[in-house]
């Protein structure tokens, strides 16, 4: 594997992995607000980011060593809308900044695993965005978000609420490979 493709797949595993420990947290703070539905919804995220990670170290195939992995993520516990506006941003910043950069420079080096991996994570970072900016509507109203069914595929980290799909829309697996929160 090139060496620029694998430092921003440890990158990219590291930022999920912390994305993943931080949304839990957050879940938590949520829950003790009175938001039950709102921790679930970190909770489901936190799962499609481990996805997320367990995809690009796999990706990783044979690379081995110790190394530096440099990824920049927020710390800290605010209150539950301040937590799910910087997720949201910290989504965005995958959206429109991380994962084009390394998308690229995976389509230059021919990296298809690794490409295919940033590829699931950069559409499923899309719909966490977009969920995270919903709840935080609710939540800035007073009530808990209005969610049922939320549900996570477990090959892309696709995650919805509502009727579950036939089909993954990113990465075209059947329902059965999704899992309810």
């Amino acid at each position: 594997m090139n060496d620029m493709t694998a430092q921003n797949l440890r990158s990219a595993f590291g930022g999920e992995s912390q994305a993943h420990m931080r949304y839990k947290a957050w879940g938590d703070k949520a829950k003790k607000e009175g938001f039950e539905t709102v921790s679930t919804l970190f909770n489901a995220i936190s799962y499609a980011e481990e996805i997320h990670a367990k995809s690009h170290f796999s990706a990783l195939r044979d690379v081995k060593g110790d190394f530096l992995v440099a990824s920049g993520a927020g710390f800290g516990v605010g209150s539950t809308s301040e937590n799910l506006l910087a997720a949201a941003e910290g989504e965005r910043y995958e959206v429109d900044q991380m994962y084009p950069a390394f998308i690229a420079v995976a389509e230059l080096q021919g990296e298809k695993q690794a490409l295919a991996s940033m590829k699931h994570a950069i559409e499923a970072e899309k719909t966490h965005e977009k969920l995270y900016l919903e709840a935080k509507e609710h939540v800035d109203n007073g009530k808990d978000a209005d969610f049922t069914n939320i549900h996570v595929c477990e090959i892309c980290g696709y995650t919805s609420y509502g009727d579950m799909v036939e089909k993954c829309p990113i990465c075209g697996v059947k329902n059965d490979k999704f899992r309810v929160f």
